[in-house]
């Protein structure tokens, strides 16, 4: 007999523990599936959603043996979508309720039911904020409106909000985004860091560089920061290839370039329109004690002296001429 249960905390961790207390089991004896995985909220105000995971154990004495394979298919069938009706139309009135107080009464809610849960569709004009910056906006209202579909509904219905196919265009949008640096990745063996995205974003991205031969993605940082670095796979040979050097040493012309530096030097290129400047003459310096050679060639005394300065008269200053 299979005995499940979902609960839903801050962390995967404390969802799984509080799993197992309720089931009487250890944490080890539980096995699992992460339904939603947590995020925290941007500043503290917005966003964010708790860590959903489905736990479940079979009991040993009640084990279904291995020929019932039917049987079991049977029972793990999906819940029918009908199933999610009361959770569905709690999801529309509250939604209502919200784009109201933020000016989008205009605004049309389909409700569309699935397997999983259900898919509220908006349609209007200028809902353009309701989406809000790499859909921020639409991530928290789609948060809020799930804790309100949840409540009191056995099981886990899945909410989803669109607008204007907004959901598919994004996941396009990042699929393309993902697969053009995981294949330059794959060629070149450098690494790209992406934006900060939330996990749903994040998996997107992951599945798409999957596809790509030779390259790899991983997340790094904490939440709300927490983003997608794509670069090249183990078993890729260009992952040890010499990445950085700037412009002119990979052109060879640098220390360390493909010439290794002995690519001929150019001449220095002459400007046809500047006129060149002859070296002026610097003259030597001679002080005005001792003055240049008369005309007959003999040089007068090192310094000469007037008759005043010869003479017995005090001199209380005197200018050199």
């Amino acid at each position: 007999m299979r005995k499940e249960i979902i609960k839903e905390a801050a962390t995967v961790e404390e969802a799984l523990a509080a799993a197992a207390t309720e089931l009487g089991v250890e944490v080890s004896a539980l096995k699992s599936e992460i339904v939603q995985e947590a995020q925290k909220k941007v500043l503290g105000l917005f966003g964010g959603q708790p860590a959903i995971v489905k736990a479940w154990i079979e009991t040993a004495d009640e084990k279904k043996p291995k020929k019932a394979k039917k049987s079991e298919k049977k029972a793990e069938k999906p819940a029918n979508p009908a199933d999610f009706s009361d959770a569905a139309a709690r999801a529309k009135d509250y939604l209502a309720g919200v784009l109201g107080g933020m000016g989008a009464q205009d605004a049309e809610i389909e409700v569309e039911t699935t397997e999983t849960g259900v898919i509220l569709r908006l349609d209007g004009e200028r809902l353009g904020f309701v989406i809000g910056r790499r859909g921020d906006t639409l991530d928290a209202l789609q948060h809020l409106t799930s804790l309100v579909a949840n409540r009191g509904h056995e099981g886990y219905c899945r909410v989803t909000i669109d607008i204007g196919n907004y959901r598919e265009r994004r996941e396009e949008s990042l699929s393309g985004m993902a697969t053009r640096h995981a294949t330059r990745a794959a060629k070149t063996g450098r690494k790209t860091s992406l934006e900060a995205m939330n996990p749903y974003e994040r998996r997107i991205v992951h599945t798409a560089v999957q596809k790509v031969e030779g390259a790899t993605s991983w997340s790094v940082g904490k939440e709300p920061n927490r983003h997608v670095i794509i670069g090249p796979s183990d078993d890729n040979p260009m992952k040890d290839a010499p990445q950085g050097g700037n412009r002119r040493n990979r052109r060879g012309r640098g220390n360390g370039g493909g010439n290794n530096g002995n690519a001929p030097k150019r001449e220095k290129r002459v400007d046809p329109y500047v006129i060149p400047v002859k070296p002026r003459e610097v003259r030597a310096f001679v002080s005005r004690q001792n003055p240049l050679p008369d005309a007959d060639g003999v040089t007068p005394p090192e310094k000469t002296f007037s008759s005043v300065e010869n003479s017995d008269v005090k001199l209380y200053g005197r200018i050199d001429l």
